[in-house]
């Protein structure tokens, strides 16, 4: 079986998931959002409004006032429509326009502010004019159409009155032909041959004169219509530009892509592990279980059997037990029996507590005889965690004492009240056994628990602070890492992966927890029970003790700290000190070889 699978885990993809970056990354994303929308907001109020109205104009043939042909498309009918589109923006309209308006503005410039569309399939021209009022909008549209119609009429007249002044001339020059031919019959005799010619020529004459004479009536008749305005400019009620809505729209929207790539760039610059889903993707490490946000770490207790996080590390220690392989024809259990699991934090803090404590717990309830050993010197002395306080048992005697030869292991070893099946070794109180877990005194001390136990779990230091816990994954059988959500580091992961990994020690894979919850007030630690006993100040009782006094061999030990303050020493009730109570501690020694059955002494 692979160590290394995934438990509860989202598979890697090879993708970029946006919507789950945006998710995890809300507010980076909200904030920019709604930067978006204040500058675009900023940026209409500091635009220039501008109205528009338009004038519809109906374009008529010159001469006939009827509606022109427009099947034939809006080029190839009796009128241009696109020469007539250019002919409104011309310079000779602008001035015309200027003109009706009362405009001081040059021609060039009004004709920039005009915008003319012609409609499929019609006649019509919609003259559009833009300007900062309404007003404004409303005569120039106005002006335009006018100025273009009076053009349109004054060329059509124009040429009309040129076309009459033609036919005149050509009147006139057949009238002079007629009255030659006229007098030339009039000195012929009837017999003379050049007089059908020229009766032939006068009746030409005539036929030609009165044709042009009708085309002049009908020229002299006709009404020249340029065309007429059929829906006449409005006065705009709100301005076209800014727009309002579009801006909005289009900042939202730029704030949105700028707010997804700084969640993607705050995704790739983060080095922290924020969902396990990161572990395989970035440090090529398995997720043996993890603890969702919703199940908060008990600090003061392990979790219950049958609770949620009861049922996580349950499924843990079955995790734990498949991992190992077991011999051919053997069993799991058998295999794990009498072996040592290590658990390792890969950063600062109480992970690694967490997680031991529960997973000895969870061994416990099996029935097997199980022996919780703490390796792990607490970070502070307000870490948020601790053996003692989480499974009924005193600080000390505990591992560094038995390492340094103060105690024998029968004494440090502790029977957790709450959990039968389960014995605790705690870190201890000597300050001064740097080096002892590289010790021969520590393979024996193990090598012992396995002969007496049937699960050894071992709470290792971090391997972001020490090497340690390498050590202690050199004389184990299997190694997990501790993972605390939202603090420990995909480097710190890996650094400890490559550690435990190059002892030799199979790493089974790593325990996800969500954030810890921060140190309590001073307030609250000094009512709570079984408080940090200071090292350097345990250590120097212990060198008062003798190492064995036969003689009071049965006297109980009860190692206790009793705060002290000036109230105590008066019948009368005082205010309290601005200055913290010294601690004053209160020795009763038995032998050192006293077996503690429970060890249970918790302070109430």
């Amino acid at each position: 079986m692979d160590a290394n699978r995934l438990h509860n885990a989202e598979p890697d993809s090879s993708g970029v998931d946006l919507l789950g970056m945006a998710r995890r990354h809300w507010w980076l994303v909200l904030v920019l959002v709604l930067v978006g929308l204040a500058g675009a907001m900023q940026f209409t109020g500091l635009q220039t409004k501008v109205y528009e109205s338009s004038t519809s104009v109906l374009v008529s043939p010159i001469g006939n006032g009827q509606d022109a042909n427009s099947t034939s498309g809006r080029t190839k009918g009796d009128i241009n429509l696109d020469n007539e589109a250019q002919l409104v923006a011309s310079t000779t309209v602008a001035t015309d326009a200027a003109a009706l308006m009362r405009s001081t503005v040059p021609p060039d410039t009004l004709a920039a502010s005009v915008r003319v569309e012609v409609p499929p399939n019609t006649t019509f021209l919609v003259i559009t004019f833009s300007a900062s009022t309404a007003e404004q909008a409303q005569a120039g549209s106005h002006a335009f159409a006018e100025a273009y119609l009076r053009n349109r009429e004054e060329s059509a007249k124009a040429d009309v009155a040129g076309r009459i002044a033609i036919l005149n001339d050509k009147i006139n020059q057949l009238n002079t032909g007629l009255t030659q031919i006229n007098t030339r019959l009039a000195a012929l005799k009837q017999t003379d041959p050049n007089r059908p010619n020229l009766e032939s020529q006068r009746s030409t004459a005539t036929a030609q004169i009165n044709t042009l004479a009708g085309q002049l009536n009908q020229l002299l008749t006709t009404t020249v219509s340029a065309g007429k305005i059929t829906r006449d400019a409005d006065l705009p009620g709100s301005p076209v530009k800014p727009n309002r809505l579009l801006n909005l729209a289009s900042g939202g929207m730029v704030g949105l892509l700028l707010g997804v790539g700084a969640a993607m760039l705050r995704e790739r610059l983060d080095q922290r592990i924020r969902r396990p889903s990161d572990l395989p993707r970035r440090v090529d490490m398995g997720v043996l279980a993890a603890v969702p946000s919703r199940v908060k770490p008990r600090l003061d207790d392990v979790f219950a059997p049958f609770g949620a996080g009861g049922r996580i590390f349950n499924r843990l220690r079955n995790e734990v037990l498949a991992s190992i392989p077991a011999p051919a024809g053997g069993d799991a259990r058998v295999a794990l029996a009498g072996q040592v699991v290590v658990v390792a934090g890969a950063s600062r803090g109480a992970a690694s507590t967490v997680v031991a404590a529960n997973l000895a717990a969870a061994f416990a309830r099996t029935g097997a005889e199980t022996v919780l050993v703490c390796a792990h010197l607490p970070d502070s002395m307000v870490d948020t965690a601790s053996v003692n306080r989480m499974l009924g048992v005193r600080a000390v005697p505990g591992l560094s004492d038995v390492l340094a030869g103060r105690f024998s292991l029968s004494s440090a070893t502790q029977r957790a009240p709450r959990h039968p099946n389960l014995s605790v070794v705690t870190t201890g109180g000597t300050a001064s056994a740097g080096g002892l877990l590289q010790s021969q005194a520590l393979r024996d001390t193990l090598a012992t628990l396995r002969e007496r136990a049937a699960y050894v779990v071992v709470e290792a230091p971090s391997t972001a602070t020490s090497a340690d816990a390498q050590s202690l994954a050199a004389l184990a059988d299997a190694a997990i890492v501790a993972v605390e959500l939202r603090r420990t580091r995909n480097t710190e992961i890996g650094d400890a992966a490559d550690q435990l990994r190059r002892v030799g020690t199979p790493l089974l894979g790593a325990v996800v927890l969500p954030k810890l919850a921060s140190p309590r007030s001073s307030d609250e630690r000094e009512e709570t029970p079984a408080a940090p006993i200071m090292a350097d100040d345990m250590t120097t009782v212990l060198e008062k003790i003798p190492a064995k006094e036969p003689e009071k061999e049965d006297e109980p030990k009860r190692i206790r700290t009793t705060p002290q303050t000036p109230a105590a020493n008066k019948a009368k009730s005082v205010p309290p000190p601005s200055r913290p109570a010294r601690a004053t501690i209160s020795v009763t020694r038995i032998s050192a070889d006293a077996p503690s059955e429970n060890g249970a002494d918790k302070r109430r």
